[in-house]
């Protein structure tokens, strides 16, 4: 039985009243993972932005 199998199983075993709260929780780890990348891509883009804002780098896409 894989991991996704075992917590389908968990799940059906939680007593309704707990369900809200269940489900808040993997919203919120939904949500952890969207930010983490937001995070990466923000942080990538003043690393890379040396190189996009050059001349020769406006040069070489103008072309396309």
């Amino acid at each position: 039985m894989n991991k996704k199998e075992l917590l389908i199983n968990e799940l059906n075993q939680v007593p309704e009243p707990f369900i809200d709260e269940v489900l808040d929780f993997v919203h919120f780890l939904k949500m952890k993972v969207t930010k983490e990348k937001l995070d990466t891509a923000i942080a990538s883009e003043s690393s890379l932005e040396k190189d996009w804002l050059r001349t020769e780098e406006d040069k070489a896409w103008q072309g396309l």
